[in-house]
Parts: C-alpha cells; structure tokens; sequence
C-alpha cells in the first residue's frame, strides 16, 4: 500500500459523532462538576462541611451520568460492542501504565495515553473513557478515597478536550503532533491546578498567604490559591507535562496510526441498512411471481432452432420436389 492511500485510509477513521442527547449530557455532568470543585469556596469556614462528606455522593451522581453518556453516544453515533471492548481495553492499560510513574516527580505515562485516545475517539468517548481509566486506576492501585470522584471529573475533562481540538479529519503529520504536545501539556497543568482546587480550600495549618479565608472575597482567595499551587505543585505537575510531551512526540505516531485503524475497522460510524427481503438479489424488472431466465412472450412448448414464420411441412418458394 502507497504512502498516499495509507494517508486516505488514516483520514477516513473519524471521531464518534457527539448528538444532542450526548451534549447535553455532557453539559449536565460538566455542571454538576463546577458546582462540586466549587462550592467550598463559597462556604462559610466555620461550616464543617468537607469533601469526605459530599465525595460518596458525586460519586453516585456521577456513575449514572457516565452510564448516560455511554447509552446517548451508543444510540446517536451507531457505536456497538466493538466501541464499548475498545473502551475497555484502554481503559485497561491506561489503569496499568498510571502506577509505572506515580510517585515519582509526577511522572505518569497515562497522560500521553489519554490524549491521543480522545483525539481519535471523540470527546464523548474521550470523557468516559478518562474517567473509567481513573476509576480503574484507583481501584488497581488502592488509592479509593474522597478525592476519587474528582480525579474522575479531571481526567474525563482532560480527555475530553483532546477530542474537541480542531481538524480532528484533516490535520496529519507533525502539525497535529505539535498541537496534541501543547494541549498535553497545557492540560497537565490544568488538572494539577483543578484538583489542588478539589482540597485546597478544606486545608488547614497553612500561611495567611496561601491558606483559604472565607471572609475574604473570591478575587483574593484565588490569588492565595494561585500562590498555593506555585509554591506546593508546579514542581510536580511539570514533570507530567514533560512527560506527556516526550511520549506524544515520540509515540505518539504509531499510536494514533494504530488507534485509527482500529477505529475504522469497528466502523463507529456506520450505519447497518436494511432492505425490504422480498426486494434482496432481484434484478430491474423483474416480476415477482416470474422464474428467472425467461424472456416475456415466448412460450415454453416452442422448439430451439425453428425460425419464425416457417410452417411444418411447406417448401420454400423456388425448391424444386424432391430436392433436399
């Protein structure tokens, strides 16, 4: 196969289709988010309310609209049991590549593994497949606990926005490349930032200038924590995006090549049609009730071989009697 039609073929595996019922789930889970980030914020510091409290109940909101999403992409984008066996084979060794690197400077190699899959599958895809791989992840290595739900959150979003970024059809070669590389690394800086969020606020014993005080207004209170993730997680979340850099320059081809083809041959977007059976291996024309390979107005007792018009028994004019 040329170098040319492999550039076809790569192109014509495209992103599972997002639908309306997809959006807006999508949007309801990405509000239920904010408000679950966000609300101790905006909460009194003498109300005693914490993560470890509201953590089982995201949680449970957040498993039926994962179910949701799944069954609106299904019923929208033509996705089958093949979309959902991908689903979980990556969400499989994204759970086995996060423990080869954590606790070490940051470094986690899933990262890279999550932007090229929601680059490939689209962000509906991408969003649950971030969150079942952290999900998976937790419960691999051990790590269930309040700041579960909201590692799920983060890493569906992260996944997710790889699957919203421009030319997902047409951009190819080291131009996407370069693209996916800045949104990695941007992204793991973003999901350091949003999960320091997650607890910075219920943190206490720090500085007056990096600790949370809910009697200040929300502009100061995000300087702190602006200070907070400077002085306590730049330093790690730097090297996840390091990494995720490297892993995408250097991998980063071949896996999307591979993740393409698997995509064009479960076919995500193809639609079955079915015709009517009465109408299957019929030719144009052709009678219902008629057997086929005979020609209309012949009749099935004439002979093969006598011509048209020639009467039994009568010579033709000219023939003398006798002659044969």
């Amino acid at each position: 196969m040329s170098e040319k039609e492999a550039v076809v073929r790569e192109r014509a595996a495209r992103p599972v289709r997002l639908g309306p019922k997809s959006v807006a789930v999508l949007l309801l889970t990405g509000a239920v988010g904010v408000v679950a980030f966000g609300w101790p914020l905006l909460a009194d510091t003498g109300s005693g309310l914490a993560h470890a409290q509201d953590a089982p109940w995201l949680f449970a909101a957040l498993l039926p609209l994962l179910v949701a999403v799944v069954v609106a992409t299904i019923s929208e984008s033509g996705m089958d049991a093949k979309a959902v066996a991908m689903l979980g084979v990556l969400a499989a060794v994204g759970a086995a590549l996060r423990p080869l690197g954590a606790g070490t400077a940051g470094l986690e190699p899933m990262f890279f593994l999550m932007v090229l899959s929601g680059r490939v599958l689209g962000p509906g895809f991408g969003f649950v497949l971030g969150s079942v791989t952290m999900f998976a992840s937790a419960l691999l290595t051990g790590g269930v606990g309040p700041w579960m739900p909201f590692q799920m959150l983060s890493m569906g979003w992260f996944t997710m926005g790889a699957g919203l970024l421009p030319g997902a059809d047409r951009l190819r070669g080291r131009v996407e490349q370069a693209m996916l590389a800045a949104y990695g690394c941007a992204a793991a800086f973003a999901y350091g930032v949003v999960m320091n969020l997650q607890g910075w606020p219920l943190i206490t014993g720090l500085g007056s200038g990096i600790s949370f005080d809910g009697d200040d207004p929300l502009r100061e209170n995000l300087a702190r924590f602006l200070a907070y993730y400077v002085t306590t997680s730049l330093g790690w979340d730097l090297g996840r995006a390091v990494l995720t850099v490297v892993l995408t320059l250097t991998l980063g081809p071949t896996l999307l090549r591979a993740l393409r083809r698997a995509t064009r041959r479960a076919a995500f977007d193809a639609r079955a049609v079915f015709g009517e059976p009465e109408e299957a291996g019929k030719q144009p024309g052709e009678q219902a009730g008629k057997r086929p390979g005979k020609q209309h107005g012949k009749q099935a007792r004439k002979r093969p071989g006598k011509q048209p018009g020639k009467q039994p028994g009568k010579r033709p004019e000219g023939t003398a009697p006798g002659s044969p």
